[in-house]
């Protein structure tokens, strides 16, 4: 095993840790960049020899430091919020695309080629509305966070054409898992709902509930990047990251009910300008490149791990 580390950029953070904790425990070296901004070092394993560049993938000369030497790059870093794109577009254009062309100009300035990219289904927008999205499905990013990830995309591809990276491009659906932070308003819907329903306190729902997404728990996720990293070539084109099993929120609430034993009142309020109806994707790209644990981790037992539910 090579003694090169693999560098992951947002590696404190929600994805980023789970896949460290992996990646230690089968033997490689690992080296984090993160600016724990959400992320935190508490999510980082003890005594692991995991070594932590606290600094901004905006800054190019930090980036250079963190690529030098290592073997591969996981890239998860950006201000992983619809939202807060919204809300700040000039800030967050800084990690989430000018973070990408740093991250790329180090690593063809390093030699290093192999880079796990995490992109989204928002670029996709409300394309695809009432069926499975494939890769190939019209791109229509609805907010700054998707513009600069598909932007991002063709950054990538641009390298691999010009300087040979080797890019893997995963559009990511809806991740849930532990260690999703609920305190921060920008956070996945799912770890909203559960820490709420753990403390009994009323769930507000945007919409009639009816929505649904594609969830897919973090574990399984990071056996694919696992994948990734290892595989000895990589083919063209963004691959969508889900298991093409569309739930509502309505019926994610009845699962975490019946997880805990227990639901608080939901509130219905109007929709927010901007939120994607329905997302599913298709996964057939995926499952011919790379493979899924068997068994799939389903909604309930994901939901079980996740609040700690004996039985899981």
């Amino acid at each position: 095993m090579s003694e090169s580390p693999i560098l992951v950029t947002g590696g404190a953070g929600f994805i980023g840790s789970n896949l460290v904790d992996v990646l230690v425990a089968r033997g490689h070296p690992v080296r984090v960049l993160d600016n724990l901004s959400t992320g935190k070092r508490s999510n980082l394993p003890v005594d692991a020899g995991v070594e932590l560049i606290e600094g901004d993938v905006a800054d190019a000369q930090t980036v250079r430091r963190a690529v030098q030497g290592c073997r591969a790059v996981v890239h998860l870093a950006a201000v992983a919020s619809v939202q807060a794109s919204v809300d700040d577009p000039l800030g967050t254009h800084q990690s989430n695309l000018v973070g990408t062309l740093n991250l790329c100009e180090a690593m063809r300035e390093a030699g290093v080629c192999r880079v796990v990219f995490a992109s989204s289904a928002a670029v996709y927008g409300n394309n695809g509305e009432g069926q499975s999205i494939d890769e190939d499905t019209s791109k229509a990013p609805l907010t700054p966070y998707a513009a600069d990830k598909l932007a991002s995309e063709h950054y990538l591809d641009f390298y691999r054409r010009q300087h040979g990276l080797e890019p893997v491009v995963f559009r990511f659906f809806n991740i849930y898992g532990p260690r999703q932070d609920p305190s921060s308003p920008y956070s996945g819907v799912i770890s909203i709902f559960t820490e709420r329903a753990q403390q009994g306190l009323p769930i507000t729902v945007f919409g009639d509930g009816e929505q649904t997404r594609d969830f897919l728990y973090v574990g399984d996720l990071v056996e694919v990047l696992l994948q990734a990293l290892e595989h000895p070539t990589v083919e063209v084109g963004a691959v969508n990251v889900g298991l093409s099993h569309a739930t509502s929120l309505n019926e994610l609430l009845t699962a975490i009910g019946d997880v805990l034993g227990k639901l608080p009142p939901v509130n219905y309020q109007q929709a927010r300008g901007g939120d994607i109806r329905h997302s599913r994707a298709n996964n057939e790209r995926l499952l011919q490149r790379f493979r899924l644990p068997e068994p799939v981790t389903d909604i309930r037992t994901g939901l079980a791990r996740l609040l700690g539910v004996s039985g899981s």
